[in-house]
């Protein structure tokens, strides 16, 4: 993506129009900064705010919506959490909590004047996480929650990498993986080179790394570790120990939600899809939608499955058709 720095050291899409990028201040108890967001579309009922992946991720892993979303009528909001890329991003590990970033999407929605009426909450992956826990504390201000390749327990993710995906890698490669995880030697490029060659290209997006979409690429290219390390860990290869999402979980939590949820689940996902499926049977109005073909960025590995899931999902709730 195309980008240019402002005077005050904003990063801002060079082809954003000015007249729908808007930078929100957010308040939290180290001050004020201000947080990138972009609107898509136009509709006065169903308005899609995107909470993207990381964390420390940014908007630019949602490009691909624009070619689906406003056709069916529906308007939705790129946003880079605070942390990200197009964002302020301070250096405070105090601002790095799930309560603190669940503050943040509820001032987001409140300037962008959301509400019960046309607030649609999409979460995908470190979003998922965000987005389950937003609606847990306000599903009050939802018309429609998406969660979209995340299990409500990140420990049992990694116990699906550990358990299930690392043991279908060739002979070897498993074993390399985990030695270098238990000697902490995180910055050697055998890891990483590892994980795109046998993890990433078959579970986050299924295609070679060379041909990935720019848009994905630059948006881990962005992407900022000093958030993704402390809260995630070194890689997508589950949570490392000791980063402050180990135990995270909602799992028994899910039934207190009332509001429609889709959540959708991909059969090479990096998640266990069985999970995303449980969770749309564990809610009192859910909806599963299932990616054959697809893995942890089903937009762009099966686009053909996810957007019409999505879409339909949403003119649903919009038409009281649902569930």
């Amino acid at each position: 993506m195309k980008e240019e720095k402002t005077s005050n050291g904003q990063w801002v899409p060079e082809e954003s129009d000015s007249t729908d990028v808007r930078m929100i201040d957010i308040q939290t108890e180290s001050g004020q900064f201000r947080v990138f967001t972009k609107k898509v579309g136009d509709s006065p009922s169903m308005k899609v705010l995107l909470l993207h992946g990381g964390p420390g991720g940014t908007h630019e892993f949602f490009k691909s919506f624009e070619e689906h979303l406003p056709a069916a009528g529906i308007e939705f909001y790129y946003y880079d959490q605070l942390g990200s890329h197009f964002s302020d991003q301070p250096s405070d590990t105090s601002l790095w909590t799930v309560e603190r970033f669940v503050d943040e999407v509820d001032q987001v929605r409140t300037a962008l004047g959301m509400d019960s009426t046309n607030f649609y909450l999409y979460g995908q992956s470190w979003g998922g996480i965000l987005a389950a826990e937003y609606a847990l504390a306000h599903q009050d201000a939802l018309k429609g929650l998406i969660i979209s390749n995340m299990m409500m327990d990140i420990d049992e993710y990694t116990a699906y990498a550990h358990d299930v995906l690392g043991p279908a890698m060739p002979e070897g490669v498993f074993e390399e993986v985990l030695a270098i995880e238990a000697a902490e030697d995180y910055q050697n490029p055998r890891y990483m080179e590892l994980l795109m060659e046998h993890h990433y290209t078959e579970h986050i997006l299924r295609a070679p790394a060379e041909e990935w979409p720019k848009d994905v690429l630059e948006a881990f290219d962005h992407l900022n570790p000093e958030v993704y390390v402390y809260m995630q860990g070194h890689s997508e290869f589950g949570i490392t120990k000791g980063a402050t999402l180990e135990g995270w979980t909602v799992k028994d939590r899910m039934k207190e939600l009332e509001v429609p949820v889709l959540s959708i689940g991909a059969t090479y996902d990096s998640m266990d899809p069985k999970a995303m499926e449980w969770l749309a049977e564990e809610v009192p109005n859910g909806r599963f939608l299932l990616c054959p073909e697809g893995s942890h960025l089903s937009q762009y590995d099966d686009p053909e499955h996810f957007f019409p899931g999505l879409v339909q999902f949403i003119l649903d709730v919009d038409g009281g058709s649902f569930p």
